[in-house]
């Protein structure tokens, strides 16, 4: 009999195991996670690209935690962590955007050997500054995604508003991770408005 998994990280820890599990067999396509951001009518996600293979979330989410770094968890993951059954290749990220808190951001990715570029590809420095931007795309061992800023446009969402309203899941070892509210997760769903990002929407719904 399998044993129900109701908790949001061991929830995230299962999907990331089935991911892996399911892209272990694949060979690299050289697709990233900005390749399906970028195509408008993807309805897969990032379960398809090169994210997937050896995915796993949890490195960078500890060294978050180590840092002290209040990174809020949006996207897949966090819509994974509320119990969605879809499973992706991404770790996408949202934090304030202060000056005062980047370098332990900074830190984090840099304690990981993680690299950062622009949202055109362009290789960034990986520092404080550079993170002040309103997108920069990373990957780090294990995953890669999106660390994002109120600054990013959101349709007419207060990004300040949902960082605040933030849930936060524990572990017995002492791991925080902070997500994203299950209901602003489904408004900012709804605002991207992409056919995945819909139907991501309807199931969390169903969940309520």
């Amino acid at each position: 009999m399998n044993r129900m998994i109701d908790e949001p990280l061991e929830r995230l820890r299962a999907a990331a195991r089935r991911t892996r599990e399911l892209a272990l067999t694949r060979v690299s396509t050289g697709l990233g996670h900005e390749d399906a951001d970028a195509d408008a009518d993807d309805d897969v996600g990032t379960i398809g690209t090169d994210g997937a293979l050896g995915f796993d979330p949890f490195p960078l989410l500890e060294a978050l935690h180590r840092h002290g770094v209040r990174a809020v968890v949006i996207g897949q993951v966090a819509g994974i962590m509320h119990g969605s059954a879809e499973l992706t290749g991404d770790l996408d990220l949202l934090w304030d955007g202060e000056p005062v808190h980047a370098p332990a951001l900074a830190a984090a990715f840099m304690s990981l050997g993680a690299r950062l570029t622009d949202e055109t590809g362009i290789p960034l420095a990986t520092a404080p500054e550079a993170l002040l931007r309103p997108k920069v795309q990373f990957t780090a061992p294990g995953a890669s995604g999106d660390c994002c800023t109120p600054a990013l446009p959101w349709a007419d969402l207060n990004v300040r508003e949902i960082l605040g309203r933030a849930v936060t899941a524990y572990d017995p070892g002492g791991l925080e991770v902070h997500y994203v509210s299950r209901e602003d997760l489904i408004r900012m769903r709804r605002a991207l408005g992409r056919p995945k990002d819909l139907r991501r929407a309807d199931e969390l719904d169903r969940l309520a």
